[in-house]
């Protein structure tokens, strides 16, 4: 992956089902802070796992993390 590992990255969507899973064009927090919706991504464990949080109104929605597949595809992972 070319993110460093445990650095917050933004985006405006997050679409877990894409194959092969790409994040996208990471924005700065000022960017996304005005939309309704937007996503906290950062990636762990050297690329192989990422931590999705989802805001609405710049508030914390949900929390989930993925497993990165040697495909491509993201795989859920469950607690």
């Amino acid at each position: 992956m070319p993110y460093e590992p445990d650095i917050p990255l933004y985006f405006d969507h997050f679409d877990p089902g894409q194959k092969p899973w790409q994040p996208g064009q990471a924005l700065n927090i000022e960017e996304v802070f005005k939309n309704y919706q937007y996503y906290e991504i950062r990636f762990l464990k050297q690329g192989t796992e990422i931590q999705v949080q989802r805001y609405i109104h710049n508030q914390r929605d949900c929390a989930e993390r993925y497993h990165v597949m040697p495909d491509g595809s993201l795989e859920k992972i469950t607690q």
